[in-house]
């Protein structure tokens, strides 16, 4: 299993970690969750709890090609459904799993639980790989 930490600016602001294991394996992305975290209601803020997702589901189709979870891959939809709420002082961990596809577009679906193993938020979306002579401009077509 190979640990990702602080490599982006979101995951040094956020604090959360993303976890892969191998080509075709499985991602995870976890986070404790602090004050920093949660909205006015005092649970884990809605848009923090879709970025995780985003980013499980992403590593996911990533070690689809690159068995270190880094090949770039797009978020081109992604819908969340939002099912109870996460606290301060708990973790959650999500996770992908890719449901279909082909060589450029993935579908994959997440879910986000608490430490509980209850279900937080779960997740469906469509993720493109970028080729690797795009990195360089940015570009994705």
């Amino acid at each position: 299993m190979e640990t990702i930490r602080d490599e982006t600016g979101t995951q040094r602001s956020i604090g959360y970690v993303i976890e892969v294991t191998g080509q075709g394996g499985s991602a995870r992305c976890w986070l404790d969750v602090t004050e920093a975290h949660v909205n006015r209601h005092n649970v884990l803020h809605g848009g923090i709890a879709g970025l995780l997702l985003d980013s499980a589901m992403g590593a996911t189709g990533s070690l689809t090609v690159d068995a270190t979870g880094r090949a770039p891959f797009l978020t081109v939809q992604l819908s969340t459904q939002f099912v109870a709420a996460a606290h301060s002082g708990s973790r959650v961990t999500a996770t992908g799993r890719v449901t279909g596809g082909g060589r450029s577009l993935l579908f994959i679906a997440g879910e986000l639980r608490d430490d509980t193993d209850r279900l937080i938020a779960s997740a469906t979306g469509v993720f493109k790989r970028v080729p690797q002579d795009k990195l360089a401009t940015g570009g994705d077509a």
